[in-house]
C-alpha cells in the first residue's frame, strides 16, 4: 500500500505537469487538499465510473493506478489509506502556537436529492467533510453567496468571491469546494532591515521589481549537477513543517529540467539521507500570489472525466436517485511570504548567483523555481507550486 507522502507527491507532480499546459505564470495548490476532496466525490461512485478508474490505472502507469486504490479503497475493502487521511487530517487540525493549517472540504447539494446517509457518515468519519444541503433549484444566486462565505471563513477572508455571479444556475446539482489555509512562522525569521529592492528576472529580457529578503544560516542543501540546479530546505517552527525550494542555476532554466523530474526523485532528493546542512546565503522574495481553478478539464485529462458527465457518472455509491453529477470542482489558494513566515498556502524563491563566498552556497531567488510545503512526519505534499511572476 503507497503511503499518503508518496500518493501526494506523485499526484501533485502529475497535475502540475497538467496545469502549466495552459499556465505559464505562477502555479499554486494543495495536493493533500485535493486529493481529500477527489475521495470524498468519487468514494460515491459505482459502476461505469468508478471502473474507468481502473482501466486508466492499468493504462496510464503507477501515478494514477496508486490514485485510484485511494479512491476504491472502500469497494475493495481496504480502508488503509482513508485511515492515513483520516489520522492525517486529524493530526493537522490540532492546535498550535507554531502555525495555522485547515484543509477545508465541503460538498454542497441540491436539497431535493436524498444523498445516501451511510455515504455521508463515512466522508465525515474519513474525511472530516459534511454535505450542505441548498437550493439550487429556486436560490441559485442565494447559494452561490453561501458558498462563498464559507470559502472566505475557512481561509481566514482571504479568498472572496470564488464563484462569480452567475457561475452557479438552477440546474446546479452539486458543488464541491476545496480550501487551504497555511499560516506558519520560520524557525529562524528574516530581519526586515536585510529587505531590500531587486530584480526577479521571469526571463532573461524581462524584469520586475522585487522585495528580496536575506539571511545567512545553516540549511538543509543538495546540489543537483545533472540538472544544474538547488534544492535548499526551509524549516517552520517547531520542523512539523518545511519549505523545499528547487531552483536552476540559469534564469530560463526551469522549462529545462521539468521533463528530468519525477515524482519519485523528488522525494529522494529531499530525503534526510541525500541533504546536507550546509552554510547557505539565502535571498527569497517576499510576495503574494492568489490563485483559484476549475479542475474539472485537467482531470478529466487525468482520465476521470465520467465523473463530471451528466450522461455517464454513476454516483449510486452516494444517491438513489438518477442524474447526479459534479459539476465544478473549485480549488482556491493564497500565500503570502514574509520576513516572519508563510500566510496561507505556500511558497519560497530561489535564484542564481555567480561568486560565492568561500565555504556558502548561494541561493538567490531571483528567477523561477519549484517550490513545495511538506509535513514532515508524514511526508505528505501539503503546498506545491511554481513562482515565476511577481
Amino acid at each position: 500500500m503507497d503511503s499518503l507522502g508518496a500518493i501526494s507527491t506523485r499526484f501533485g507532480f502529475d497535475l502540475f505537469k497538467e496545469l502549466k499546459k495552459t499556465n505559464d505564470g505562477n502555479i499554486f495548490f494543495s495536493p493533500v487538499g485535493l486529493l481529500t476532496a477527489i475521495g470524498m466525490l468519487l468514494l460515491g461512485t459505482r459502476g461505469a465510473t468508478a471502473s474507468q478508474l481502473e482501466e486508466v490505472g492499468h493504462s496510464r502507469g503507477a501515478s494514477v493506478f496508486s490514485m485510484h486504490k485511494f479512491i476504491l479503497g472502500v469497494i475493495e475493502k481496504t480502508e488503509a489509506i482513508h485511515q492515513q487521511f483520516q489520522k492525517f487530517l486529524t493530526e493537522i487540525s490540532k492546535l498550535t502556537n507554531d502555525y495555522e493549517l485547515n484543509i477545508a472540504n465541503r460538498l454542497f447539494g441540491e436539497k431535493t436529492y436524498l444523498f445516501l446517509q451511510k455515504y455521508l457518515d463515512y466522508v465525515e468519519k474519513y474525511y472530516h467533510a459534511s454535505l450542505e444541503p441548498v437550493d439550487f433549484v429556486n436560490a441559485a444566486d442565494e447559494s452561490r453567496k453561501k458558498i462563498n462565505s464559507w470559502v472566505e471563513s475557512k481561509t481566514n477572508e482571504t479568498i472572496k468571491d470564488l464563484f462569480p455571479d452567475g457561475s452557479i444556475s438552477s440546474s446546479t446539482k452539486l458543488v464541491l469546494v476545496n480550501t487551504v489555509y497555511f499560516k506558519g512562522q520560520w524557525d529562524r525569521e528574516f530581519k526586515k532591515e536585510n529587505t531590500k529592492e531587486e530584480k526577479f528576472w521571469m526571463n532573461k529580457s524581462t524584469s520586475k521589481s522585487v522585495q528580496m529578503m536575506t539571511q545567512s544560516h545553516s540549511f538543509s542543501f543538495t546540489f543537483l549537477e545533472d540538472l544544474q540546479a538547488k534544492i535548499l530546505g526551509i524549516p517552520y517552527k517547531n520542523n512539523d513543517l518545511s519549505m523545499f525550494v528547487l531552483l536552476p542555476n540559469d534564469i530560463d532554466g526551469l522549462e529545462k529540467i521539468i521533463d528530468k523530474i519525477s515524482p519519485e526523485k523528488l522525494v529522494e532528493w529531499t530525503s534526510p539521507g541525500h541533504m546536507e546542512e550546509r552554510r547557505v546565503n539565502l535571498h527569497l522574495p517576499r510576495f503574494e500570489v492568489e490563485d483559484s481553478y476549475d479542475l474539472e478539464a485537467v482531470l478529466a485529462a487525468m482520465g476521470i472525466g465520467d465523473a463530471f458527465s451528466e450522461h455517464k457518472a454513476d454516483y449510486s455509491g452516494m444517491s438513489s436517485l438518477s442524474g447526479l453529477h459534479a459539476q465544478k470542482f473549485l480549488h482556491s489558494s493564497f500565500v503570502a511570504v514574509t520576513e516572519e513566515g508563510t500566510e496561507a498556502a505556500a511558497a519560497t524563491g530561489i535564484g542564481f548567483t555567480v561568486t560565492s563566498a568561500p565555504g556558502h552556497e548561494n541561493v538567490h531567488c531571483n528567477h523561477p523555481f519549484l517550490f513545495f510545503i511538506r509535513h514532515n512526519e508524514s511526508n505528505s505534499i501539503l503546498f506545491f507550486g511554481r513562482f515565476s511572476s511577481p
